[in-house]
């Protein structure tokens, strides 16, 4: 990936949310190969609280999770954090969840097991609507 603008140099703050440390661990993995920086939270209640104290550029959420499942956290999210790009995970997506989910705000939904280009293309999506929004407000 080319980054030679200066939107794409600054780096991302992603917050990785899902109750599988592999699934962490292996996602971290690609994002910081990517430049971004990542934090990780195992369920919903988690990563509600980093995103109101870390401020992330994104958060990729799984759907099933103890304590605060994927949709009630991406129903809080959009409500306190309007900015964040929000992506689901789910190894169990049905249709209706998709749907259910993008028209909460989620930007992209991807399904487990996920294909590396599948993140690649996420994160530029991601630079790209944070580019507009900082693009907005200045």
């Amino acid at each position: 990936m080319e980054q030679t603008t200066a939107d794409e140099q600054e780096k991302l703050r992603i917050l990785i949310t899902d109750d599988s440390r592999l699934l962490r661990k292996k996602l971290r993995e690609e994002l910081e190969r990517l430049g971004c920086e990542v934090v990780e939270a195992v369920n919903g209640k988690e990563a509600i609280t980093l995103v109101l104290e870390q401020e992330p550029d994104a958060v990729f959420l799984d759907i099933v999770m103890p304590i605060v499942g994927g949709i009630e956290a991406l129903q809080f999210i959009r409500e306190v954090a309007p900015n964040v790009s929000v992506v689901m995970l789910s190894s169990m997506g049905t249709p209706q969840k998709l749907m259910q989910c993008l028209k909460m705000g989620a930007i992209d939904f991807i399904h487990k097991p996920y294909a590396k280009e599948q993140i690649v293309h996420t994160v530029e999506t991601i630079r790209k609507l944070k580019a507009k929004r900082k693009k907005l407000n200045d």
